[in-house]
């Protein structure tokens, strides 16, 4: 268990800057996630941190070791790929057991290690077995278990669930997660999956063209994205351009479409003025319908297009002639009033972000 600091670390790649001076802090024993669109340099930051990539400007410390240009195999890491890269001819007791050859680790404690690393991972039964007997679920836990077995100070995770189905990937990453905080190890995760992400991470970073765009907690950054570009990459959300009317200490009203709406800054450090232009961002599950008008935040429509899905009803709500809103209704009541007018839409103010063009 051991923190990570990045410090104005630039990577290159002919004239393509990948990473533009990426600052970063990850505490001992955090799992955190890196997020972004393809391209966006996530897998590039996670191999500089890992070795295969060094970069141009900046340094990488594990706790108060700088090891910004040390080899990989010098940096007491594990790394989970895409691929579960196993060798076909071994039993899985043997793929587990690789990197303890490697390091010259007597017999005895190398039994031991596997046997606890299989244990760790509940694949001890399935020892004796070569690769191809194994489901994608039962790999994708040797290759965890191959990583463990080093006790790497760090480890590090690229896209590992993209090859399971859904079902195995709900169920794994529940599995990491466990598996990472019984080990107390310092956990670097690269995906594009935000389910995944908001699901099974302490804290997370949002990556756009080489750089950070916000870093936080699941519920800070889904609850209170600083950017258009982050709102809509995390989760589902709806646009409303506006013009503020009045900005007060912790509360914004904006002129829109439907009314007035008040809100609440994304960014703590935006400050706003009167008459200047906004993009308001609210989350579909947030608005909530009624057959009685509310004063505040609220706006009369209609429903157009649904979609039930059993525990939820997503919904096309219609105010006025062409502005609508995309609405998520757990436990559906309002299947029944599809096209028929006298419905009321509510946002709560804390759930209306006001975001700076």
């Amino acid at each position: 268990m051991v923190p990570v600091t990045v410090s104005n670390v630039e990577k290159r790649f002919g004239n393509v800057v990948a990473l533009k001076g990426v600052d970063l802090e990850i505490a001992p024993g955090e799992l955190f996630f890196l997020l972004g669109p393809s391209g966006c340099g996530k897998t590039t930051l996670l191999r500089c941190l890992a070795g295969f990539y060094i970069p141009e400007r900046g340094t990488i410390h594990f706790g108060k070791s700088d090891v910004t240009r040390l080899a990989p195999h010098k940096r007491n890491t594990g790394m989970m790929f895409q691929s579960y890269a196993l060798w076909p001819h071994m039993t899985v007791a043997e793929n587990v057991a690789f990197g303890l050859e490697q390091r010259h680790v007597n017999r005895k404690e190398k039994q031991a290690r596997v046997e606890e690393a299989l244990a760790s991972v509940r694949m001890e039964k399935y020892a004796s077995r070569k690769p191809n007997q194994l489901s994608g679920g039962q790999q994708q836990r040797v290759a965890l278990a191959r990583s463990l077995v080093i006790r790497p100070q760090c480890l590090f995770l690229d896209e590992p669930l993209s090859n399971l189905d859904a079902k195995l990937r709900m169920e794994m990453r529940q599995e990491i997660r466990r598996v990472c905080k019984e080990y107390n190890l310092t956990t670097i995760y690269v995906t594009h999956d935000q389910k995944e992400a908001l699901s099974i991470a302490d804290r997370m970073a949002i990556l756009s063209e080489g750089e950070i765009l916000q870093l936080g907690t699941p519920a800070g950054v889904y609850k209170r994205p600083k950017s258009a570009f982050v709102a809509d990459f995390i989760g589902e959300t709806n646009f409303i351009e506006g013009t503020v009317v009045r900005a007060g200490a912790g509360n914004i009203l904006v002129k829109t479409l439907i009314g007035d709406l008040s809100g609440v800054a994304g960014d703590p450090e935006d400050s706003f003025t009167e008459g200047q232009q906004v993009t308001l961002s609210i989350r579909p599950e947030c608005v909530k319908l009624d057959t009685y008008p509310v004063e505040e935040n609220g706006f009369a429509g209609k429903i157009g297009e649904s979609v039930y899905y059993g525990e939820l009803a997503q919904y096309e709500f219609f105010s006025g002639e062409d502005f609508h809103l995309k609405v998520f209704e757990l436990n559906p009541r309002y299947l029944n009033r599809v096209g028929q007018e006298g419905l009321y839409a509510y946002v709560d103010p804390d759930d209306v972000v006001v975001l700076s063009k």
